[in-house]
């Protein structure tokens, strides 16, 4: 069976909105677009690369989706990571999207508990998840989130979406694995307690 692995950007006080470019996301009035950009060393570009390349898929939120298919999907596809992104399964969880537009991509159904077992039984490598907070608050309440690898990044923003914001079902972790980057993010792995 494959694994629900959940990548994601996050601030010192859990902030995961709008982290590449001013435009991304402004929500709420959200302003500080692009918070990650100074901290981006070779190690976080390199932990990144692997995360995507290595994946045998991406589950993403309709929103992260729509951002990603706007840009990624018409970058440079020299790049290896953006070439392999592009040709893996995507799949969206989205109850209003219904074209996704973007090759190899699939909008879930209703059942999302269904649907994302399915997509984890019927592969062996890892299912991605990248941003999508509030896919990922419903993926905890249905036990579906294999590991968690949070790139932890030494600000605090004060305001902006929260990754484990209200409403997140309480679930305890374990610290399997954690390196600091030479621009000081930390790269944590954890994986939920009886997760196999």
């Amino acid at each position: 069976m494959g694994q629900l692995v959940v990548v994601n950007f996050v601030s010192l006080d859990g902030v995961m909105q709008s982290v590449l470019s001013a435009g991304e996301d402004r929500d709420g009035g959200f302003d500080q677009g692009g918070w990650v950009l100074p901290y981006v060393d070779e190690t976080v570009e390199r932990f990144m690369g692997e995360a995507t390349a290595g994946a045998g898929a991406l589950l993403l939120g309709r929103r992260t989706y729509q951002i990603f298919a706007g840009t990624w999907r018409y970058a440079g596809m020299s790049d290896p990571a953006l070439a392999a992104m592009d040709a893996m399964p995507k799949y969206v969880a989205s109850r209003t999207l219904r074209d996704p537009g973007w090759a190899n991509s699939r909008v879930l159904g209703d059942d999302l508990a269904s649907e994302v077992g399915r997509i984890k039984g019927g592969s062996e490598g890892e299912t991605v998840v990248l941003g999508s907070g509030g896919l990922v608050g419903s993926l905890m309440e249905y036990d579906l989130v294999d590991e968690f690898r949070l790139l932890v990044f030494p600000l605090v923003l004060g305001s902006g979406k929260q990754l484990f914001g209200g409403g997140t079902s309480p679930c305890r972790l374990t610290l399997t694995a954690s390196r600091s980057t030479p621009s000081g993010v930390l790269i944590n792995t954890y994986r939920p307690r009886g997760a196999g």
